[in-house]
């Protein structure tokens, strides 16, 4: 608890955290709304393909005239303002840059930025949290071999959790299960950029105007986004993901520990130790009754009765048993609360969670029949959704990872629901696709 000291103590000396931001929409602008009030922070380079965008979001949070004007990292680094370029790579090789932070959202870009930074000797903070579950089990590894930190990103659920995880193990607590909550009905693994709108209750015409991206946002409606988090989290923790992707059952906070623990107990779970994702809505489009939508939590177990009859002394709230508690953090920050990977990569050396093994993917799943010559449209199409599966199981399947399930034409039909192979499609002779394959090439020669 002692990273606001050392940030003041580097402010005072003169020699900031100097950091090389590439992308610079939602999640980078509410980092940068904060940086100016954090100290031992200078955000020397934003790299972003569309320089006018950039400029209009930092005027959306507040960023003076001229703050991001320099003329080059050195005016920059010179003047404490940003260098605002459309040339990522020149500035995540300049070695005047400590932390790299690629918050694009884009899978292959991201990959490509993130071995970029590494080779340069660069910590990487992966708001990215696509192209991390697509291959940051590798690319975690080749950090470590580089001896830099490689970072999920605090402020988004899967480092948060992550956080709640480790605090639990570090006190003794086996996990039982741990996730976040979202909105979720079966139906809506079928929504459509055309449909997703009414799903929100807004009208195509007002998202419009409100700059509103729909195929953003229909990732996270049509459940993608709920299996990348997911994957993520089991990749850095070891948890395990369920076989045939989440169940988001409907539950509130006070029945977390009652709904999250095994069926054979009488909750949902395969097993102990699983990601999960619950809804904050009934089945029937009622309302769950103190909902957490926006937050995250951790069940886990006291397996000893002194255990149990400490929580019961102390007011856990536990299932009927007594055995079974849970942690939750109601919402979280996004963007707001990304200082704290910056922070934790470069006063520390530690990740604010990062992959350990390669234990969980995200397969694509066709939305509906898809016939041969479809080019497939990835997360938040109209073509396929992205369901987690365990790693061993997309391997077996040889399932397309959704992070490629964009602009790929299918060679064979795919019947609707069915996961997408790679017999099934052309893929892309490039280079993300390229170290994804190898990834899983590694990944078949150790299960051997």
């Amino acid at each position: 608890m002692n990273l606001h000291a050392k940030l003041r103590a580097r402010e005072a000396a003169g020699a900031p955290i100097r950091i090389g931001l590439i992308g610079c929409g939602k999640f980078a602008s509410m980092f940068l709304a904060q940086v100016p009030r954090t100290p031992g922070m200078h955000v020397a380079a934003i790299a972003d393909l569309a320089p006018a965008r950039a400029r209009a979001n930092l005027t959306r949070i507040g960023w003076a005239a001229g703050q991001a004007d320099a003329a080059g990292l050195d005016a920059a680094i010179a003047a404490r303002t940003t260098w605002l370029t459309e040339d990522a790579m020149a500035m995540v090789a300049d070695p005047r840059i400590d932390v790299v932070i690629e918050a694009t959202g884009h899978p292959s870009a991201g990959v490509a930025h993130a071995r970029a930074a590494i080779a340069a000797g660069k910590h990487i903070v992966m708001v990215n949290v696509e192209a991390d579950v697509l291959a940051g089990p590798a690319l975690a590894a080749e950090a470590a071999k580089a001896g830099v930190v490689y970072s999920l990103a605090y402020g988004d659920q899967p480092a948060l959790v992550c956080e709640m995880v480790d605090t639990l193990r570090a006190s003794g607590f086996p996990i039982v299960a741990a996730g976040k909550g979202t909105k979720y009905l079966p139906a809506y693994h079928a929504s459509t950029p055309e449909t997703v709108w009414g799903h929100y209750g807004i009208s195509p015409e007002a998202a419009a105007a409100g700059g509103m991206n729909p195929q953003m946002f229909n990732s996270f409606m049509d459940g993608t986004k709920s299996g990348i988090e997911m994957a993520a989290i089991a990749n850095a923790t070891g948890l395990a993901a369920p076989e045939d992707g989440l169940l988001f059952p409907p539950c509130g906070v006070d029945d977390l520990p009652l709904i999250l623990r095994p069926q054979a107990e009488g909750g949902v779970l395969a097993g102990k130790g699983m990601v999960e994702v619950v809804s904050s809505i009934e089945r029937d489009g009622r309302g769950v009754f103190r909902d957490l939508r926006w937050g995250v939590y951790a069940v886990f177990e006291g397996d000893t009765a002194y255990v149990r009859r400490c929580f019961a002394e102390y007011g856990v709230h536990t299932d009927p048993s007594g055995r079974y508690g849970a942690l939750y953090r109601p919402y979280h920050f996004i963007g707001l609360e990304l200082g704290i990977s910056v922070a934790s990569a470069a006063l520390r050396g530690e990740a604010t969670g990062a992959p350990e093994g390669w234990r969980a993917d995200v397969v694509a799943v066709a939305k509906r029949a898809l016939k041969p010559g479809e080019m497939l449209d990835g997360e938040g199409g109209a073509t396929v959704w992205g369901k987690v599966v365990p790693a061993a199981r997309s391997l077996a399947l040889g399932g397309v990872p959704i992070g490629l399930a964009h602009g790929v034409a299918l060679t064979r039909p795919v019947a609707a629901g069915a996961v997408v192979t790679w017999a099934d499609v052309q893929a892309k002779d490039d280079a993300a696709t390229a170290y994804r394959r190898a990834m899983e090439a590694g990944e078949t020669r150790r299960a051997a």
